[in-house]
C-alpha cells in the first residue's frame, strides 16, 4: 500500500511540474508576444510622430507651396486654381436663386429666396436625388439630361413664397466638385434646354468654394473654408496682386473678370500638397502605391476620411502577422483593403466603457475576431489614436501654412490686434470624429500660441457648400448691375 501511494504521489508531482512548465512557457510566449506588441507601435509612433518643431516645418512647407502654385502653373503640386469667384456674398443678395450639388451617387437641388440684410435667408426648400447606377457610367448626356429634368421638376414645384420678379430668368450655382475636361456649364444648360427650363448658370464652384461663400454670407469675418470628410481640400480669399500667374485671364463663361479687382478666390486642392516633412510611414507608403492615384493626394492620403480607417487597418494586419495579436491565425477579412471604415474607427477610438465593449463588438462584427482580451482592445485603441492624431495635427499645421500666407497667424509688428480671423469648416470627419476635431484645435492653439490663437476662429459650416453655390449665383447674377444702377 506505501509504495502505490509513493508512486502516486510521484506521478502527481511530474505532473504538476508538467503544468508549472506549460504555465512558464505560455507566459514567456505570451511575454514575448506583447514585446513585439510594443516594438511595432513604438516604431510607428516615432515614424508618424508630429511634434510641434514638425508641424512648423510643415506649416511653413505649404506656405512655401502655395507662393509657387501662385506664380506660375505647374509651378507647384498644389495647384492653386483661379476660381473666378472675386464676388463673394455680403450678405445684401435679394430675389429668388437656385443651386445643383452634384456629389458621388447623388445630387441636391435647393432654392433660396434671399430678403437682403435685415432678412437674410427668408425660406429655402431642397431636394436629394439619387442616381441611377447605369448613368454614372454611361455618357454625360444622359446623365445630365437626368439631373435636368429632376431640376425642371423641382423647380414646377415652386410655391407661392418664392418670388421671381417679372421677365427674369431664373440663376442656378453648380457645385461640381470633380476635375473634368469638358465644359460642364455648356453640358448641363444644353441639357436645360432641351427640358424647356429657363435657366442660367452664373456660378460653377467646388463644395470648398461654396462653403467659403457660405460662411462669408452668415460672419464677413470667414477668409477660407477648409474640407475635412472623405476628401480634403482648403480654398482662400487671396488679394490679387499676389498672384502673378493670374493676368485677368478669362474665365470659362466667357466673362471677363477683371485684374483690377482686389480679391480672387483660390481653390487650393490642398490635397495634393506634398513635403519631405509629411511624416510618412511604411504603412502610407504601402497605402498610396496600392491606390489608383499613386504618388498624387499623399496630403490626402494622410488625414481624411477616405484612408485614416484603411491606414488602422494596414497596422492592424502588421500586427496580426509579425505579432499574433489577435491569436495563432492571421483573421481573414483583416486583409480586405478599405474594410475598416473610419466611423467604424472613430466609434472604437471614442468607447469609454471600462471593458472597452464597443472595441470589442466592432473587432466581431466587421473582422470576425471574437473573445478579445482587454490588453488587445486597448493595442487597437492605441493605433486609432495615433493615427487620427497625426491627422488632426497636419491638418492644423495645413491651416496655419494658410495664416501665414495672408498674413493672419500672429500680431501686426506695430502692436495693434490681430483682427478675427473665421475659418469655415465642412465634412463628416470633422463634425462627427470629436477627439479629431478637438486635436486639430488644441494643436492650432498650440501652433498659433495664446495671443494669436484668441483671434482665429473654426466655425463649422454645416452643409456650406449648398447654400453657399446659390448665394454665389446671387452675387454673380446678371441684374446685379440693374439693382446697383
Amino acid at each position: 500500500m506505501g509504495k502505490v501511494a509513493v508512486t502516486t504521489t510521484v506521478v502527481c508531482a511530474a505532473a504538476a511540474c508538467a503544468v508549472a512548465v506549460l504555465v512558464v512557457r505560455h507566459r514567456m510566449r505570451s511575454s514575448g508576444r506583447w514585446s513585439r506588441v510594443a516594438a511595432v507601435i513604438k516604431e510607428f509612433e516615432e515614424r508618424a510622430a508630429t511634434p510641434i518643431g514638425k508641424l512648423r516645418q510643415v506649416a511653413d512647407a505649404m506656405t512655401v507651396e502655395m507662393h509657387a502654385g501662385l506664380a506660375s502653373e505647374g509651378g507647384s503640386k498644389l495647384k492653386m486654381l483661379i476660381s473666378y469667384v472675386d464676388n463673394l456674398p455680403t450678405g445684401d443678395e435679394t430675389g429668388l436663386f437656385y443651386a445643383l450639388d452634384l456629389g458621388g451617387t447623388n445630387f441636391r437641388v435647393l432654392r433660396v429666396q434671399l430678403g437682403g440684410k435685415e432678412k437674410r435667408v427668408v425660406k429655402q426648400e431642397f431636394e436629394e436625388v439619387s442616381i441611377p447606377p447605369h448613368l454614372m457610367v454611361g455618357g454625360s448626356d444622359e446623365l445630365f439630361d437626368f439631373i435636368a429634368s429632376a431640376l425642371a421638376k423641382f423647380v414646377a414645384a415652386e410655391g407661392d413664397d418664392f418670388h421671381l420678379p417679372i421677365g427674369r430668368q431664373r440663376e442656378l450655382g453648380f457645385t461640381f466638385s470633380f476635375p473634368v475636361g469638358e465644359d460642364v456649364v455648356a453640358e448641363l444648360t444644353r441639357a436645360m434646354e432641351r427640358q424647356g427650363l429657363d435657366m442660367r448658370v452664373s456660378a460653377l464652384v467646388n463644395d470648398t468654394i461654396g462653403t467659403l461663400a457660405g460662411g462669408r454670407y452668415f460672419d464677413h469675418d470667414v477668409v477660407a473654408a477648409v474640407i475635412l470628410g472623405t476628401g480634403t481640400n482648403a480654398a482662400y480669399v487671396e488679394r490679387a496682386h499676389a498672384i502673378p500667374k493670374w493676368h485677368g485671364l478669362l474665365p470659362k463663361s466667357g466673362e471677363m473678370v477683371s485684374a483690377s479687382s482686389s480679391n480672387m478666390v483660390i481653390n487650393m486642392e490642398w490635397g495634393n500638397f506634398r513635403s519631405s516633412h509629411l511624416p510618412l510611414t511604411d504603412y502610407d507608403q504601402a497605402l498610396d502605391a496600392a491606390s489608383l492615384n499613386p504618388g498624387e493626394q499623399i496630403f490626402e492620403k494622410l488625414m481624411s476620411g477616405m484612408y485614416l480607417g484603411e491606414i488602422l487597418r494596414r497596422v492592424l494586419l502588421k500586427l496580426a502577422t509579425e505579432t499574433a495579436l489577435f491569436g495563432d491565425t492571421v483573421p481573414p477579412k483583416l486583409e480586405t483593403p478599405f474594410i475598416l471604415r473610419t466611423p467604424a474607427m472613430s466609434s472604437i477610438h471614442h468607447d469609454n466603457s471600462p471593458d472597452l465593449k464597443v472595441v470589442g463588438t466592432k473587432l466581431k462584427e466587421l473582422l470576425g475576431i471574437p473573445n478579445t482580451s482587454l490588453k488587445t482592445r486597448k493595442v487597437v485603441v492605441q493605433i486609432c489614436d495615433i493615427v487620427a492624431k497625426r491627422g488632426a495635427r497636419l491638418a492644423a499645421a495645413g491651416i496655419v501654412g494658410i495664416l501665414k500666407k495672408i498674413g493672419r497667424d500672429a500680431p501686426p509688428k506695430d502692436g495693434s490686434k490681430l483682427p478675427k480671423t473665421v475659418i469655415a469648416m465642412d465634412g463628416g470627419l470633422y463634425e462627427h470624429y470629436t477627439i479629431f476635431s478637438d486635436c486639430l484645435q488644441s494643436t492650432l492653439k498650440e501652433m498659433l500660441g495664446p495671443e494669436a490663437s484668441t483671434s482665429i476662429v473654426i466655425k463649422l459650416a454645416n452643409d456650406g457648400s449648398g447654400i453657399g453655390a446659390s448665394l454665389l449665383a446671387a452675387s454673380h447674377s446678371q441684374y446685379l448691375e440693374l439693382e446697383e444702377s
